[in-house]
């Protein structure tokens, strides 16, 4: 057999086998289709989301998935979310449920409504939990550390201003009350200057107080 001959058997053979080959990988490919079943669309995130968002098209994808493997209630069509608020905050890759989108008719979470030049302060504080709550006014005490570890002078810090509102802090936050008052964390309404002031008060004080003013 001449060089030539014994290179195109060669070749021929490589081209065979990778026929057989390709022909072993497609039915090996068939055999688990059938065995996992027909795919069906699911709805994916494609960008996080916040509670309230109105949902846009951007914001998602689809994917191919078994249907036996297809998450229960997950949408199968991308319009049926688009324009509806999410319920709650939605991870990137989450498959959307319909579980995870608001009810329609009900209001979107909102923040506080804050006027021009106004902030929202978050504040670790102790207070009375049952009249430190959202709407009340409060005078803001705090107290310095003094010689030997005793307290020191108390100031007032800011006076009348209002709760925006207020819940228990991270337990790192608050390892134990004060004077038999909780901890709480506390959100106000100040201005730019006074959530500056405030802030570097807190920051070198011992202890800060939430004073419950009078209503009306």
């Amino acid at each position: 057999m001449t060089r030539r001959r014994r290179a195109a058997a060669l070749l021929g053979l490589a081209l065979l086998l990778g026929v057989l080959a390709a022909s072993d990988v497609a039915g090996r490919e068939a055999a688990l289709r059938r065995q996992l079943g027909p795919t069906v669309a699911v709805v994916v995130v494609r960008t996080p989301l916040r509670a309230g968002e109105r949902i846009a098209r951007a914001a998602l994808a689809v994917r191919e998935v078994p249907e036996r493997y297809a998450p229960p209630g997950a949408l199968r069509d991308p319009q049926a979310a688009v324009g509806q608020r999410a319920a709650v905050a939605i991870a990137e890759r989450t498959d959307l449920a319909a579980s995870l989108l608001a009810v329609p008719g009900a209001a979107a979470p909102r923040g506080p409504v804050l006027r021009r030049g106004e902030r929202a302060l978050d504040l670790v504080a102790v207070g009375a939990a049952d009249a430190v709550v959202a709407g009340a006014h409060v005078d803001v005490v705090v107290t310095y550390d003094g010689r030997a570890g005793a307290p020191g002078p108390t100031r007032l810090a800011l006076a009348d201003v209002e709760v925006l509102g207020a819940r228990a802090p991270p337990t790192a936050d608050a390892p134990e009350s004060a004077g038999g008052l909780p901890r709480l964390l506390a959100t106000l309404r100040v201005t730019v200057g006074q959530a500056v002031a405030l802030t570097a008060a807190a920051a070198a004080a011992r202890q800060v107080r939430l004073l419950p003013r009078p209503r009306g």
